[in-house]
């Protein structure tokens, strides 16, 4: 495997006899390669041009298409003047025969590209109910964040296209899920980020064979029994053909419209939240008539937080229906059991008043106002 062209359309850009050395002779740029290049550019830019940055690469044609683009300006040293330097990491989840050999290979084109260091990870991924796709996903991050943290990495860039995000948007379409799920994927959350979401993947394919680059192709993308496979070999082609082309880019819209949404969402029930939660004792409480109070899109994200401040998973829109149900509910009610080992139930005033008194407190102590409660308590005690 050889290293691809370097040159720009700017003298300036033009290798040094270093850069050329044991590569193909520069050609003409590919207008994608221009065009990847200025998205890359203009990630690290919002990003604050982190100035040592990782990137993950499976060998496959996305993630390959984007180290040699980050490849291009390590060997400058520079993006728009600022320095950088790039690894790489590959992240062997050791689920199919031979991937050891996958990492081994994807290791040396990494190298022969001039990125340094190169580190390969083996990872467990370990079935935690929330599906194998997933389950990978976690791992593969885990190992990521890591890797970042050995090389005093600022920044890991990942190869996911504008394909990767209409898939996940019309996954979650499909699931019933909210709107944080539908707005996808973000092109930069803590460490990680995705300059190629403006991107097709056949724009990789075409990166690749302008850098003469020979990309792993993995089978388990064209195997229908994962949903995602299905979606991007079946289900996309044939809305584009029903429905005319443009409806990747038309969901990838969407879920950079709903990005904005669900952020402002997720802004105003964090502050909501901290204005009523009680914590005490390993349980949260929020006062029903406040909560109730709320906007229903603020009201469930802030029982969703309750949960989760507590030790739950994400419930559900049909167990959020559950413990929001409560609040309507005469007396004691409950307990609602949501994912994680939390149960949520609700505590009339009179019981909140019985249980003061038997403490020996004030009935509904500093001032709060005289309604029950929705108490969020992890079903097993906290370790101390």
């Amino acid at each position: 495997m050889t290293e691809g062209s370097t040159a720009g359309s700017d003298p300036a850009d033009a290798p040094t006899a270093a850069q050329t050395s044991g590569r193909r002779r520069p050609g003409r740029l590919a207008p994608v390669v221009g065009t990847a290049r200025k998205a890359l550019a203009d990630a690290l830019a919002a990003a604050g041009f982190p100035e040592r940055v990782l990137v993950a690469c499976s060998g496959g044609p996305d993630s390959m298409a984007l180290a040699a683009i980050v490849a291009y300006f390590a060997r400058r040293g520079n993006v728009q003047g600022h320095p950088i330097t790039v690894g790489a990491v590959v992240v062997d989840h050791q689920l199919q025969a031979g991937s050891a050999g996958v990492a081994a290979s994807t290791a040396a084109a990494l190298k022969e590209l001039g990125l340094d260091p190169v580190l390969v990870r083996a990872v467990d991924v370990v079935s935690t109910g929330v599906g194998p796709e997933a389950a990978a996903r976690d791992a593969r991050h885990a190992a990521l964040e890591a890797a970042a943290r050995e090389v005093d990495a600022d920044a890991v860039l990942l190869g996911h296209t504008l394909d990767d995000q209409a898939e996940q948007v019309l996954l979650g379409l499909a699931r019933g899920s909210g709107t944080r799920s539908l707005a996808g994927m973000r092109p930069a959350r803590g460490l990680l980020l995705r300059p190629f979401l403006g991107l097709r993947r056949a724009d990789t394919l075409e990166i690749c064979a302008a850098e003469d680059l020979d990309p792993w192709h993995d089978p388990t993308n064209l195997d229908p029994a994962y949903a995602r496979s299905r979606t991007r070999v079946e289900v996309l082609p044939l809305l584009e053909e029903k429905l005319g082309p443009g409806v990747a880019e038309s969901l990838a819209r969407t879920a950079s419209i709903l990005q904005l949404d669900a952020d402002y969402l997720d802004d105003t029930a964090a502050a909501a939240y901290e204005q009523l939660a009680e914590r005490g004792e390993g349980e949260v409480s929020l006062p029903e008539t406040a909560l109730g109070g709320l906007a229903p899109a603020i009201r469930f994200r802030v029982i969703a937080k309750a949960a989760a401040d507590v030790g739950g998973q994400q419930p559900s829109y049909q167990r959020l229906l559950a413990a929001e149900a409560l609040l309507r509910r005469t007396g004691s009610a409950g307990p609602v059991e949501l994912p994680g080992g939390v149960s949520v139930f609700r505590l009339s005033l009179a019981q909140l008043d019985a249980q003061s008194a038997a403490a020996g407190r004030e009935a509904v102590p500093r001032g709060a106002a005289r309604c029950g409660k929705l108490v969020f308590r992890p079903q097993k005690p906290p370790q101390r």
